[in-house]
């Protein structure tokens, strides 16, 4: 499966990037990639976790790996910010490249579909920011790590390498 290639429902959905115009699919976009989802936010005791997951998506982007960032104000409201506020704090501070997309609800009753479908999957709702859910390259949900997991610890660095090594689905 080639990246942009059908992976399933969980994806199928149309999400905006960070302070940007038009949405897109991510499964067209995303999919047939092994994808590392998180929810952010800047003013949180885990936001250095941002440099260790641009090295991430630095080191394995062109392995078909890549971190999606989901910005929530879910958790104390420790991401107040606008959009452009927070597209310029995390690229200014932290040099953050991977996609980001649009400010979204990750719990409670406004809750975004693609969230209450990774919740659903692992049975797992994120407890605080920057809850992680791995992603295999045909959308189904793998693994979860909760806020305190840091992007280069070896446990949600062997998940990924183990996704990223699976044979690539339809071939």
């Amino acid at each position: 499966m080639a990246s942009g290639a059908a992976a399933g429902p969980l994806l199928d959905r149309d999400y905006r990037p960070l302070a940007g115009q038009g949405e897109i699919n991510l499964n067209q976009r995303y999919g047939g990639k092994v994808l590392l989802i998180v929810n952010t936010a800047s003013k949180c005791g885990f936001t250095p976790q941002y440099e260790g997951l641009e090295a991430l998506q630095q080191e394995l982007s062109a392995r078909g790996f890549s971190v999606l960032g989901f910005p929530s104000n879910d958790f104390k409201g420790q991401e107040p910010g606008t959009e452009a506020q927070i597209q310029e704090f995390c690229t200014l501070t932290y040099g953050v490249k991977f996609p980001m997309f649009q400010k979204v609800h990750v719990i409670g009753p406004e809750t975004t579909p693609l969230y209450q479908d990774l919740s659903r999957a692992t049975g797992v709702a994120p407890g605080w920011n920057f809850h992680k859910y791995l992603v295999s390259r045909d959308g189904r949900v793998v693994a979860q790590f909760p806020s305190k997991v840091r992007p280069d610890d070896p446990a949600l660095r062997a998940a990924i390498e183990r996704e990223l090594a699976a044979p690539t689905p339809g071939r």
